[in-house]
């Protein structure tokens, strides 16, 4: 999926879509009734248009607990506590650390068989 590279602050879930789409069996969908990415039809990450429009990615909790300690574009709400999801704000997330986040959520829900294909 070509298009505009971003390399600054300011990432959109055009951005989210594009990273994510290049890793094995990722497809967009919904969840929530909210665009959404899945690999193999496992949630890994989730635009929340429903209040704050920040983006919900699947995460370790030790992981979690880094992301809210170094604050910037991560967060969370009372909804997700203990889970393993960070809250992201797109707006204030770069499109390499964006890429990390969305490698790392693919790695934690992929199955075998998708993680066999990958390069």
């Amino acid at each position: 999926m070509g298009g505009k590279v971003h390399t600054g602050v300011m990432a959109t879930w055009t951005d989210v879509v594009e990273i994510a789409e290049a890793l094995p069996d990722v497809e967009e969908s919904t969840s929530y009734r909210t665009p959404a990415l899945k690999v193999s039809g496992r949630l890994m990450s989730r635009l929340r248009a429903e209040s704050d429009g920040g983006l919900m990615v699947i995460c370790g909790l030790d992981e979690k607990q880094a992301l809210l300690a170094e604050g910037g574009p991560f967060y969370t709400t009372d909804h997700y506590d203990g889970h393993g999801s960070i809250l992201v704000h797109l707006d204030q997330i770069d499109r390499g650390r964006l890429t990390e986040l969305l490698d790392e959520a693919w790695q934690l829900r992929a199955p075998a068989s998708a993680k066999k294909k990958r390069p």
